[in-house]
């Protein structure tokens, strides 16, 4: 596999970037970043110092995804999005001087295997969202969010399921009993879990 990261693109010589992965213009990586194998990082995305990515994941144009933040395998941040990192937000210090890094201790946010982020939606550190889950576009997410979830709204609201192929699960005749339409994949929901059947 071939790894790209294109002229324009800033990214740390302390940063690991994964075989077959592709950095875009303008996109920064900065330092102690580690990308997986086969991630794309979009034209004016920002991948905060240390952050984790896993392999296959994709950072869509000018996301921003802020230190210390841990992303699986498989997940998908859309154009814009931020993953934020500091739960309470100044400039300055109560004396008035400007905040320095000293000043402040970032937390992050974790995202599960094969979850998506939509398009402007913001998640608030500290916050996890579950493996398989999706962010709609334009959530803000407050509170963690379980595997398979799928959430929207402003505060984010859990509207319904996903599977693993991203549509919203259906019901069947049996109750907790759910059917992806696109694998055929059933699926048993059982206070406030969902369990694809078949595994444990």
């Amino acid at each position: 596999m071939t790894t790209r990261i294109v002229d324009s693109a800033d990214v740390s010589p302390d940063a690991v970037v994964g075989d077959g992965s592709s950095v875009w213009h303008l996109a920064q990586v900065r330092e102690q970043a580690v990308l997986g194998e086969g991630c794309v990082i979009g034209r004016g995305a920002y991948i905060g110092t240390g952050v984790q990515l896993g392999d296959h994941c994709k950072v869509q144009n000018y996301a921003l995804v802020y230190e210390p933040a841990r992303l699986g395998d498989g997940v998908f941040v859309g154009p814009a999005a931020v993953l934020t990192n500091d739960t309470f937000p100044r400039a300055i210090n109560p004396d008035g001087s400007l905040k320095s890094a000293h000043d402040w201790e970032a937390v992050g946010v974790t995202v599960g295997t094969g979850a998506s982020i939509g398009a402007r939606a913001v998640c608030v550190a500290p916050v996890t969202i579950g493996a398989w889950a999706t962010v709609a576009a334009g959530a803000v997410v407050t509170r963690d969010v379980p595997p398979h979830a799928l959430m929207v709204g402003v505060p984010a609201r859990q509207v319904g399921w996903v599977g693993r192929a991203g549509h919203p699960l259906e019901q069947t005749g049996t109750p907790g009993r759910l059917r992806c339409p696109a694998t055929g994949t059933m699926y048993t929901e059982h206070d406030g879990t969902l369990t694809e059947e078949g595994t444990s």
